[in-house]
């Protein structure tokens, strides 16, 4: 049988989207070369969709009329790259989504940083003032199993640059780039300018009644938008000057929304996110929120009580005047960079996991400057010996309580124990959430 519609990967997005091509009435084959989750594959059989897993059948693969891929599989994988010979259509779930979202609209997110809590943010601040809103992405559900299932009007969305390489029509209403920094690269040959690239494909189809927020601050965001080949209105978020169009900006401790001439402003003290990495964020989520027409009160308040992302700057308890925060989602040098630019008291480190190409140099200031010691949890930890070593004291550990142990025997009082590990966590731990659940569990059993 030729199939309408073969899904390779059958994770939240490929299993999502395989309930939607048979909401559809599209006939629809799920292939995983690994074992299908339980929950994923309960879900299939109950909608009696036909799978495989361990295995890709390369002649149901080929024949099909549109191939879906998980954002996980590499393009550099064999049945993908034959695909690419056969000249098959090869899309990402957001794009097939896309087709059936009716009239509502979307706030897209992307970057290297921030992603997250922009997004959180933005939908709390949709939800506050009333609106039909669902977050879809890499938070919650699936964009594809949200519109099968639970349609919206809006939809806030977070996604990745994997999620990016394989739209085709894909057009948010509002597009955010929160900054660019190196990540991932393992994935784009080594090359900035590719991951760059593939940052700014979320402006790929937009036009003039679309919008574009991008970091002013940000150097790569500003070098790379000059390759724009479309025309949105672009507003820009900084800390750095007071902007005299539209757009977001600190100024005097004042945190600036303006939209179409109107200001909305709000004291950076009133802010629920401390930090200044979340003061970017607010501006961000804020402004998204300003072009939709979000109500002055409603925008306020959200940014005055919404709490923060667990496994992101999470505080989790102290113990004998020793601080512990839990920030695993921070699988990337940026988003140590934020957290340890944030601290204010002497740090005891824990980092370290599946190296995706690092350049410790990026953060070495930062380490001379605020960390006393590091405890490396992960497999391989030359690269960070080899960048800190000479800097400060270092220890290794193979679990999470062993590196919990060892980063309170170095702490005094008045110290801060960070978990920021700068890299991917599945050598160790399922994904970053199992990692911040294992670091504390073992900080609440001192």
């Amino acid at each position: 049988m030729n199939y309408d519609i073969v899904i390779l990967g059958s994770g939240e997005s490929g299993t999502g989207a395989a309930l939607l091509a048979r909401q559809q009435g599209l006939s629809v084959f799920v292939s995983d070369r690994g074992m299908i989750a339980e929950p994923f594959k309960s879900e299939l059989i109950a909608a009696q969709i036909p799978f495989e897993e361990g295995q890709h059948t390369e002649e149901i693969i080929v024949n099909a009329g549109e191939i879906i891929k998980s954002p996980g599989i590499p393009e550099k994988v064999p049945m993908i790259q034959l695909l690419r010979q056969k000249g098959k259509t090869i899309m990402s779930e957001i794009e097939f989504a896309f087709r059936y979202k009716g009239d509502s609209k979307i706030v897209c997110i992307t970057g290297s940083n921030g992603k997250t809590t922009t997004t959180s943010l933005t939908h709390a601040i949709f939800k506050q003032d009333g609106y039909d809103v669902s977050v879809v992405g890499n938070i919650g559900y699936s964009f594809a199993r949200q519109i099968a299932t639970q349609p919206t009007q809006w939809y806030v969305m977070e996604i990745s640059s994997f999620q990016l390489d394989d739209i085709i029509t894909f057009r948010p209403d509002i597009a955010v780039i929160t900054n660019i920094t190196p990540d991932h690269l393992d994935r784009y040959e080594y090359d900035f300018g590719q991951y760059a690239k593939a940052k700014f494909r979320i402006s790929l189809n937009q036009g003039p009644t679309d919008y574009l927020i991008l970091c002013k601050d940000d150097a790569a965001s500003m070098q790379y938008m000059q390759d724009l080949k479309t025309n949105p209105k672009i507003l820009y978020i900084t800390m750095n000057e007071q902007l005299k169009g539209d757009g977001a900006y600190v100024s005097n401790d004042e945190l600036v929304l303006r939209v179409n001439g109107e200001p909305v402003s709000i004291s950076i003290n009133e802010l629920s996110l401390k930090g200044k990495h979340n003061q970017y964020n607010s501006m961000a989520a804020g402004i998204s929120s300003r072009v939709a027409e979000i109500r002055d009160t409603s925008l306020r308040e959200c940014l005055r009580t919404f709490t923060a992302i667990e496994h992101r700057m999470e505080y989790v308890a102290s113990i004998r005047g020793v601080e512990f925060i839990n920030d695993s989602k921070a699988t990337n040098l940026n988003s140590v960079w934020y957290a340890l630019e944030s601290m204010t008291k002497p740090v005891v480190l824990i980092m370290g996991g599946i190296d995706k190409g690092n350049d410790y140099s990026t953060i070495e200031a930062l380490v001379a400057e605020k960390v006393k010691a590091i405890v490396c949890l992960g497999l391989e930890n030359k690269a960070i010996h080899d960048a800190f070593g000479n800097m400060v004291q270092m220890v290794d550990a193979t679990t999470t309580e062993e590196a919990v142990r060892l980063a309170y025997d170095f702490a005094q009082k008045g110290d801060v124990v960070l978990l920021s590990p700068a890299c991917a966590s599945f050598d160790l731990f399922k994904n970053y959430e199992d990692r911040g659940e294992q670091f504390k569990t073992a900080v609440r059993a001192l």
